[in-house]
């Protein structure tokens, strides 16, 4: 008998994508289907249902799922949900779309079929109000709500059968893993409290040091790294999993950390972004979620620990799988060593700190990056890539 934290809302994976002979069927048949080409966004958060990181959901939210997670964390079934995970279409799309029909989704890039939903509801929202629920702002230079103001008028509710993994396991290899597979990797290593460390970026020595701690209390960390789509500025997955990759071999024990990718776009929802990678790390077997600074954030939207305050604010039997809060960690030039605002005594002249922004600039610019900062090898597989960029 598994010894991980059940997954979310019932205790079994429900993994949506089809397999065998009515894959092969439902494959034929969604070529007579209408199609709808789903965005970036919503290509990922169906590829999660197909392969079970969004259990139990079935398929899209209807207006009630939608209202309540809104307002209240919950489905109309009393689910906790944090974020909505919703489908647009355009007003014309939807109208020539009766209740009940089958419709396909398709890839947003290469027009590839990758589900075929049963549609079952069609409801218009309040953009703004979804922004300020979720994202506590409807500006629209913020990323996460400019999707959401760009969304198409209406919302199509309704189960899906996925046909498609949208690509990631081809692109990425092994580094895609179902949570169905991470499970079974826990087991084998022998895991039963696993640390899950989110990562868009990446991993510094503050990243480093935050998962070194985790170890200390769990068995092992799972360094999850986001595969879909992010902000302009930002590293690419295979740039960044490629400097985890030798992170974790020079510097981390053998059989303590397990690194892999899922293929969500990143929301940038902060407090609420953080609740949801809790909730699909429970079903993929994580016990815990570290949580560190501005967790999911994005610019000055967030406070800079409103993520940790807010799994104080959820029932306490809303999750399994619990935060691993940690401050903000630094090299102290006194300690000689990484540390974090709850255990240096130090002054902040002491203290070596250093943005991602920053990091960017001196990469782009091709100047020196302290070595207190990050280790030479993550430096040198990220100046190769800055070294092909336009200007580089």
């Amino acid at each position: 008998m598994s010894r991980l934290v059940a997954p979310h809302g019932g205790g079994q994976l429900r993994p949506l994508l089809l397999a065998g002979e009515a894959l092969a069927a439902e494959r034929e048949r969604a070529k007579t289907l209408p199609v709808l080409r789903v965005s970036s966004r919503e290509k990922g958060d169906l590829i999660m249902l197909g392969i079970g990181g969004f259990t139990p959901l079935e398929g899209f939210m209807t207006r009630a799922d939608w209202q309540g997670v809104c307002d209240g964390y919950r489905t109309a079934a009393g689910l906790f949900w944090p974020i909505p995970i919703t489908l647009s279409a355009s007003a014309e799309q939807a109208d020539a779309l009766p209740l009940g029909a089958d419709l396909a989704l398709a890839d947003p890039d290469d027009g590839a079929l990758l589900a075929i939903m049963t549609v079952r509801e069609k409801y218009s929202i309040d953009k703004a109000h979804e922004c300020r629920s979720v994202f506590r702002t409807a500006d629209p230079a913020h990323p996460g709500v400019a999707m959401v103001m760009q969304q198409p008028e209406v919302n199509l509710a309704g189960p899906v059968r996925v046909l498609s993994d949208g690509g990631f396991r081809q692109k990425y290899g092994a580094l895609f893993m179902s949570p169905a597979e991470t499970r079974a990797e826990f087991a084998r290593l022998g895991w039963s409290r696993v640390a899950a460390f989110q990562t868009r970026n990446p991993m510094h020595r503050s990243h480093e040091y935050l998962a070194k701690v985790a170890i200390e209390v769990c068995d092992g960390v799972l360094v999850h790294s986001l595969l879909g789509n992010l902000k302009p500025g930002d590293i690419p997955a295979e740039v960044r999993t490629r400097a985890i990759a030798l992170l974790i071999e020079r510097y981390f024990r053998p059989g303590t950390v397990l690194q892999a990718g899922y293929p969500l776009d990143m929301r940038y929802a902060g407090p609420r972004e953080a609740l949801l990678h809790a909730l699909f790390r429970q079903n993929y077997g994580c016990s815990h979620l570290v949580v560190g600074r501005d967790h999911a954030g994005v610019g000055s939207y967030y406070g800079p620990f409103d993520a940790h305050r807010i799994f104080d604010e959820i029932p306490t039997d809303a999750l399994e799988t619990r935060p691993i809060r940690i401050g903000v960690t630094f090299w102290c030039h006194r300690c000689y060593g990484m540390s974090s605002d709850r255990t240096c005594p130090h002054a902040d002249a002491d203290r070596l700190q250093v943005s991602g922004t920053q990091l960017r600039k001196w990469l782009a610019e091709g100047s020196a990056v302290p070595a207190e900062f990050s280790r030479p090898e993550v430096l040198e597989v990220l100046r190769a890539f800055y070294a092909q960029q336009p200007g580089g």
